[in-house]
C-alpha cells in the first residue's frame, strides 16, 4: 500500500501505518487526515508533536491509557482525558493519532 504526498509515493502498512517513519512530514499528515474526511486543527497538531516527541523519547508510541496520562501531565487535564483525545480522533486517539504522526501502530492496539 502507499499514500501520495505531492509527487512522493510512500509505501504503508495494510493498516495506512508509514513504513519508514523518516518519510513523515506535516504534509504527510494532512494527506492522512484529508484521506479520513479530517482536517487537522492546533488541538490535533499539539498530540501529534507530543506524540512524535514522546516517540522520540521512549521509542515507542504509547497504547491510549497511557497516551492519556502523558497528554495530561504535559498539555492539562482538560486535554488528557480520553473524551477530548477521541473527539479529535474519533477512530481511537493512540491509533489514529500515531498514524498522522508517522509512528509504528501502538501496542495493545487491535
Amino acid at each position: 500500500m502507499a499514500i501520495v504526498v505531492d509527487t512522493d509515493v510512500l509505501e504503508t502498512d495494510p493498516e495506512g501505518y508509514l513504513v519508514r517513519i523518516e518519510d513523515w512530514s506535516p504534509d504527510v499528515a494532512e494527506a492522512m487526515a484529508l484521506a479520513d474526511g479530517c482536517e487537522l486543527t492546533d488541538a490535533h497538531w499539539q498530540v501529534i508533536d507530543f506524540l512524535r516527541g514522546y516517540y522520540a523519547e521512549y521509542g515507542f508510541a504509547p497504547a491510549v491509557r497511557i497516551l492519556t496520562r502523558a497528554v495530561a501531565r504535559r498539555l492539562g487535564p482538560d486535554k488528557g482525558n480520553s473524551r477530548y483525545l477521541y473527539r479529535l480522533f474519533p477512530d481511537g486517539p493512540a491509533r489514529q493519532a500515531c498514524r498522522y504522526a508517522g509512528l509504528p501502530k501502538p501496542t495493545g492496539c487491535i
